[in-house]
């Protein structure tokens, strides 16, 4: 059975949300809402009413999640040396890592493809940048201290020109894409609305560590592809280079915000090393699943509509 239909019975579905589809898309629009900047306003109690029922949904699909997964990571390594290992080897043998999609937008996918493509990596709420801050609150000051490294490279180094969002917005632009939650993929919104979930509930503060740290890891044999197929199609230089590989590895990252995880004598906390190792997982995971269905889905259907931001986490 393919990924993308067992992912489908994974939540609480209700009579508002029957399906994973109307789930993820009714996630969406929420994250969207409580995400948003705002000002005061006299309906603030029904907001709360209304975020405290999507929370439960949220909450039902990221624990129906942990449990679907929680098998896979039975038996990876305890040891902090032989984790950091195991985990540097995502690069290589991930799942979804070497998916034939990416080799095909390198070296087939006509303009349109591509296009469809990046409307579907588009659409989303919380940039990388955002998830990485929200991650970062009250955590260990090592592990504070080195997130804190990756924002500001998200943050282009304190300049305009090098934000990282912002590049996804010329990219949007340039291209001419239209994403809307509407026109996005229910698995392309699950994974975001479980980075999303990750980075702003405290309670899952460390899977969203992993999680953001095996994106950062596996990312750049992915987007090099799709800096190649958008060189190869001639796009203008300033539509790829959101997706030019230029950061360093996230394996020493990773490895310091580990290492300033750690007790006394380099030991980890027991309970430390079980959720960060699920956090490993849960991205990759459900990414295999996102890619099975992309390959899979029409192209000729262009979403319309517009949506500014995007997580992109499920190229980087």
């Amino acid at each position: 059975m393919f990924a993308g239909l067992r992912l489908s019975t994974l939540g609480q579905f209700t009579p508002e949300f029957p399906d994973a589809e109307a789930l993820h898309m009714g996630l969406a629009k929420w994250n969207r809402r409580r995400l948003a900047v705002q000002t005061p306003s006299g309906d603030w109690q029904a907001r709360l009413n209304e975020d405290l029922r999507m929370l439960r949904l949220e909450g039902g699909f990221v624990e129906a999640f942990r449990a679907h997964v929680a098998d896979l990571v039975a038996d990876i390594p305890a040891d902090p040396d032989r984790f950091i290992a195991w985990f540097e080897a995502l690069k290589a043998s991930g799942p979804g890592q070497w998916d034939p999609l990416f080799g095909w937008l390198e070296a087939d996918a006509d303009l349109e493809q591509m296009k469809w493509f990046l409307t579907q990596e588009a659409a989303g709420e919380a940039g990388f940048d955002d998830l990485v801050a929200m991650t970062q609150v009250k955590l260990p000051a090592r592990a504070k201290l080195e997130l804190a490294r990756n924002y500001w490279d998200e943050m282009g180094r304190g300049a305009m020109p090098g934000m990282h969002g912002p590049m996804l917005d010329r990219t949007v632009q340039g291209l001419g894409l239209r994403p809307t939650i509407e026109g996005t993929l229910w698995q392309s919104l699950a994974l975001a609305n479980l980075m999303t979930a990750f980075a702003t509930t405290r309670r899952y503060a460390y899977q969203s560590v992993g999680a953001l740290g095996v994106v950062e890891l596996s990312a750049p044999t992915r987007v090099s592809c799709v800096d190649a197929g958008l060189k190869r199609l001639g796009c203008a230089p300033d539509t790829s280079e959101v997706f030019r590989p230029a950061r360093p590895s996230g394996r020493r990252a990773l490895g310091r915000v580990e290492r300033g995880s750690a007790g006394p004598a380099g030991q980890r906390r027991p309970k430390l090393r079980a959720v960060h190792r699920r956090g490993r997982r849960h991205a990759p995971d459900l990414r295999r699943a996102v890619l099975r269905n992309l390959s899979r889905a029409p192209v000729g259907a262009r979403p319309s509509g517009g949506l500014r931001g995007g997580v992109g986490v499920r190229l980087r």
